[in-house]
């Protein structure tokens, strides 16, 4: 499935959280921005670099300690400037998809919770050297998590995290900080 396509679905699925949130305690939706890094040797070619990420999820949170989600979740796109063959080239990776899998948490306090997340990234990427597109991979990989939820109050809670992303060999690890809303 092609990646507007996805985000179609994506769209679609979002689009009917109102009306069913409306019916479902326990549902929730959050988005978060922040960091990814990419440091790997792709045959040779080493990319040392870091780029704005985001993600938007939605969830069904059974009890404190328990949930299922899935979401969208963008790399940027990690861009460097390195000598091939004696050429100075620009060289281009990105990577987006979808992610589906478990979050939990531990409470600490009234207020903050341990969390961690696990599961499958969905993604497509895109490889380029001087605007010229040397491959379109696209896989599905494990994502894992760690991070600190602090509870505003009954409804928004603050986030933060590190997830580890495997991308068909690569690892991209992503810091950031987001806002979740919950139907209660």
């Amino acid at each position: 499935m092609k990646i507007q396509q996805k985000a179609a679905i994506a769209a679609s699925l979002m689009l009917l959280a109102g009306p069913i949130s409306a019916q479902a305690d326990g549902f929730y939706i959050g988005a978060s921005v922040g960091n990814a890094s990419l440091d790997e040797d792709f045959d040779g070619l080493v990319v040392d670099d870091d780029s704005t990420a985001y993600r938007i999820v939605a969830g069904w949170q059974f009890n404190d300690y328990f949930a299922l989600e899935g979401g969208y979740h963008n790399f940027g796109d990690f861009e460097q400037t390195l000598d091939i063959a004696g050429v100075p080239s620009t060289v281009s990776l990105s990577a987006d998809g979808f992610t589906l899998g478990a979050a939990g948490g531990v409470p600490v306090s009234e207020r903050f919770a341990l969390t961690a997340r696990a599961g499958m990234y969905f993604w497509n990427g895109t490889a380029e050297v001087n605007n010229v597109s040397q491959a379109t991979p696209e896989d599905s990989n494990l994502y894992l998590g760690a991070g600190i939820r602090f509870d505003v109050n009954e409804r928004f809670q603050l986030t933060t995290d590190w997830t580890r992303y495997e991308l068909e060999g690569a690892v991209s690890g992503v810091f950031s900080v987001g806002l979740q809303y919950q139907f209660r």
